[in-house]
């Protein structure tokens, strides 16, 4: 039995593209939820550790059911491993909040990356950036200023972490449509869950030679300790997020590589939505007015952001 999901793409399939990215939406906005309701109970390098392992092992056994384990071979092994490194540093970022944060903050400041795409766009690609664009960067920058509310005083620097996963997973999405295109799904999984792996291992034994102080590892726990006890619950909870990562990663990745950009990336936010579902299904807290208000602006901006860059490809095509 071969899964066709997992091989190179042969043309535009724009339904399933769709359905596969509300999945994949669906799926990574549970497990976003679920490390923050679990963040008390393991650290960030167990966590990723025991989840990177189910991914390699999940991707191993997909690639021998669709027929070839040669699927887990990159085409152009050094933009794979650049995208790899760009997620790293961007969910060491999302998570190392997740204790303190909402999920309506931690899904809103991840949302600002079309912001950081209009930016990145001119100095990485050489592009203009127009009055739409700018447009869009200023209501995203509303937007988040918004849910985040600098001028507070409960406001602390934690608040930035997801902001700057935002930035890196503008960085991820730029290699993945410019330099991955070709690649299979699984190839990517694959190679992503070997780089957290080594990630995860190389923080936990970092952690155990060089402790950090007593009270690091009391403020900020989920990211000051290395390995905390084992629990089988908590292994059980790495087991479901790696089933949920790795379905999300590759039904995204294989949307993207199904269908026109321009069709998904506004739906891409519904993982805003979701977020606020599972926030209040696990924590029984919905977005405040204000929080829902500012979501709606980053999403807008976002949606803006994707028209643009649809409508430049467009134009570069029929100069």
């Amino acid at each position: 039995m071969k899964f066709s999901v997992f091989h190179h793409t042969s043309g535009d399939r724009p339904l399933m593209a769709i359905g596969l990215l509300m999945i994949g939406v669906f799926a990574l906005a549970f497990q976003d939820s679920l490390v923050k309701l679990m963040s008390s109970e393991t650290s960030f390098w167990q966590f990723q550790t025991l989840r990177s392992i189910g991914n390699v092992g999940f991707a191993i056994m997909l690639a021998g059911l669709s027929g070839s384990y040669a699927l887990l071979r990159p085409v152009k092994w050094r933009a794979v491993l650049l995208r790899s490194s760009f997620l790293l540093i961007t969910m060491f970022f999302f998570f190392s909040g997740a204790p303190f944060l909402s999920v309506a903050q931690m899904a809103a400041g991840l949302y600002t990356y079309p912001i950081f795409i209009s930016l990145l766009v001119i100095p990485v690609l050489g592009e203009k950036v127009g009055p739409w664009r700018i447009g869009a960067i200023l209501l995203g920058a509303l937007g988040a200023a918004i849910v985040f509310s600098p001028w507070d005083e409960s406001f602390t620097s934690v608040q930035v972490l997801p902001i700057i996963a935002g930035f890196f997973f503008a960085c991820n999405v730029l290699t993945l449509r410019r330099a991955c295109r070709g690649e299979s799904p699984l190839a990517l999984a694959f190679i992503v869950g070997l780089m957290f792996l080594v990630f995860g291992v190389l923080g936990i034994i970092f952690l155990s030679i060089f402790p950090l102080s007593l009270n690091l590892q009391q403020s900020v726990p989920f990211v000051a300790i290395g390995w905390p006890e084992l629990t089988m619950f908590v292994l059980g909870f790495a087991v479901l997020s790696s089933v949920l990562n790795l379905t999300g990663n590759i039904c995204l990745t294989r949307a993207y590589m199904t269908a026109d950009a321009s069709l998904l990336a506004p739906m891409d936010f519904v993982y805003l939505l979701f977020a606020a579902f599972w926030s209040k299904i696990l924590f029984d807290q919905w977005p405040s007015n204000q929080a829902l208000i500012g979501m709606c602006f980053i999403a807008t901006a976002g949606i803006i952001t994707a028209w643009r860059e649809q409508k430049n490809a467009k134009l570069n095509l029929n100069p």
